[in-house]
């Protein structure tokens, strides 16, 4: 791979169908490649293949389709360490960055104008033992944390890995049901009984488009 490319598998835009921009429009560049292997992963076809790319050629795409805010995700994008080139530059050029990230590994060195959107790995996901706990002391209030959530069992690990960790203090805690395995009701009515201070949420673009790749 040359010394200033990135493997990538889309770039597309679409809604953000989740977190703290949901329904805004934004342009996606998906990483190829992940080290994890989670359950209910719906971007399989992440995992291998996609595109060599240069960064300036990624960025004219970018630029070309218009929008204000990027989300770079994967796969896991922080897999390729030129991600963070790629990250820096476009909050050079005023972009709005997210990155979303499995937290199995390092972010330290993620450009602090990038809010994190790290995904805790639950005992439902089988990549429970991959979560990087000293991952938390770099989160920002800017930032965000998000469960994916198997089943009631899911639910109560990760009401009690939040507290332990102390992240609803740290940053903003996302409660998400995995769709077709827990129904989204039994979901809200669990953070509703338990007082969480999380927010809860669907993903928004598989209710508009389902699991249609590059939606």
């Amino acid at each position: 791979m040359k010394k200033n490319s990135l493997r990538i598998t889309e770039i597309f835009y679409s809604l953000q169908g989740e977190g703290k921009t949901m329904g805004l429009p934004t342009t996606f560049i998906r990483l190829t490649g992940c080290p994890l292997r989670c359950g209910y992963c719906d971007t399989e076809y992440a995992f291998h293949g996609g595109q060599e790319r240069e960064i300036g050629d990624i960025i004219e795409e970018v630029e070309s389709i218009g929008a204000t805010y990027i989300n770079v995700t994967g796969g896991e994008p922080l897999a390729q360490k030129r991600v963070h080139s790629l990250m820096q530059q476009l909050c050079d050029l005023g972009y709005k960055v997210s990155l979303e990230t499995s937290g199995a590994l390092d972010v330290s060195n993620v450009d602090s104008r990038v809010v994190k959107v790290l995904d805790v790995k639950t005992p439902g996901s089988k990549e429970e033992a991959k979560n990087k706990s000293q991952n938390y002391a770099f989160l920002t209030e800017a930032d965000q944390v998000k469960y994916v959530i198997c089943d009631r069992d899911d639910f109560l690990w990760s009401k009690e890995h939040m507290y332990q960790h102390e992240l609803q203090d740290k940053c903003e805690v996302l409660f998400s049901p995995v769709q077709g395995q827990l129904a989204a009701v039994d979901l809200a009515g669990w953070v509703l009984e338990e007082k969480l201070p999380v927010r809860f949420q669907i993903q928004l673009h598989k209710y508009l488009w389902g699991d249609e790749p590059g939606k």
